[in-house]
């Protein structure tokens, strides 16, 4: 498969918008800071192990939703270009901000370790509030990921491939998340896409590797080109 360009990336992209929504999944449900004390000094030292285990699931997640999203853009060749375009670089940008933000969580269990939660938030919020930080890191690049991946699916449904379902989905559960603090609530609304990623990829894998190159610009050969000298 290493050798074969159409059935390797047909498979890679398919396997990961099943993967990469899921894993995010799995680590809201397994976060402690979800179920335990909003202020993550407090949360995360409850219970180290899982803190660590959460945040290696989203760093992961995110990182390989950023490369999904180039399986995205490949189903809009025909139709829906531009806004794949724009909406697949946006999007791949976001994750990979988001995951970066991740090495905060053992400096906020860290502090929490050796200071009240009080303290260990009011240090955290100085470093963070860096402005190299804000607009190096966050602002306004954190967000997105989260809202050009509806965009994207949108003009994948507009592509013909996937129903007008999918986008709606996508879209309820990363935007309607906005709607409630990171917590119990987060939950059902990061479950939500998995269905619809999941069914976008399951697709792509069942599409066979010939459909998956009538993608691709037909090749103009040498011959074609001369006779319209």
């Amino acid at each position: 498969m290493l050798n074969n360009q159409v059935a390797f990336r047909r498979v890679a992209a398919g396997a990961l918008l099943i993967v990469a929504p899921l894993l995010q999944a799995v680590a809201v449900v397994v976060d402690p800071g979800t179920w335990g004390d909003d202020r993550e000094a407090v949360s995360f030292g409850a219970n180290p192990a899982l803190a660590q285990i959460q945040s290696v699931l989203y760093h992961w997640s995110w990182m390989l939703m950023a490369v999904a999203v180039l399986g995205l853009m490949h189903l809009t060749r025909r139709k829906a270009v531009r806004l794949g375009h724009v909406a697949g670089a946006l999007t791949m940008i976001g994750y990979l901000q988001l995951s970066g933000l991740l090495l905060s969580d053992p400096v906020e269990w860290w502090l929490g370790q050796r200071h009240t939660p009080e303290e260990a938030q009011r240090i955290m919020d100085e470093m963070l509030g860096l402005p190299g930080v804000v607009f190096g890191f966050q602002m306004p690049w954190m967000f997105f990921g989260f809202l050009g991946l509806p965009v994207l699916t949108a003009a994948v449904w507009r592509a013909g491939f996937v129903g007008w379902w999918a986008p709606l989905v996508v879209a309820a559960g990363y935007l309607g998340s906005f709607a409630v603090p990171y917590g119990p609530g987060t939950v059902p609304f990061w479950i939500a896409p998995v269905a619809a990623l999941g069914w976008i990829g399951l697709k792509i894998l069942r599409m066979g590797d010939e459909a998956w190159a009538d993608y691709y610009p037909a090749r103009v050969r040498p011959e074609a080109e001369s006779s319209r000298v």
